[in-house]
């Protein structure tokens, strides 16, 4: 864990939360240096499939030329709901360190758990890494929506 990849996740939610997009950052660390980062698109790409986790993986594997990860950690504020769950399985990311829990659509532990024995080589998972900053950003931002 290092905390100066959670803190640059959390500088790509701010990059979100300026656009007016729900406030969530990645980024995939490699080799101990940041090769990809990501943040949410939704509104911007007008497309679903335009999350953090999304984002970080899509750079990511250009960067390396590969869609396998392996040996890749990905740092995201917001534990991964079921579709960037599902990515980060199949990418074959290493490691997994996220800050806020999602009990609504976490699927490291909270709503449910995509760990599969015997079939997906599951990552190594950490939740609630910085946990008050990431809840902080998320909390913020809605707070300022419903006014």
């Amino acid at each position: 864990m290092n905390r100066d990849f959670m803190l640059a996740a959390l500088e790509e939610a701010q990059k979100a939360m300026l656009k007016g997009e729900v406030p969530v950052g990645a980024v995939i660390v490699k080799n101990n240096r940041i090769i990809a980062r990501g943040h949410n698109r939704r509104e911007e790409t007008k497309n679903v499939l335009s999350h953090a986790e999304t984002e970080a993986i899509y750079e990511a594997c250009k960067v390396l030329g590969s869609w396998r990860l392996d040996g890749c950690s990905i740092y995201v504020t917001l534990e991964p709901c079921p579709m960037c769950a599902g990515a980060i399985l199949h990418s074959r990311i290493s490691e997994v360190y996220f800050g806020a829990y999602d009990s609504r659509y976490g699927c490291f532990g909270s709503a449910v758990s995509f760990s599969f024995p015997g079939g997906f080589q599951t990552p190594k998972i950490v939740g609630g890494y910085m946990n008050d900053s990431c809840e902080k950003i998320l909390s913020s931002f809605f707070s300022d929506l419903r006014k």
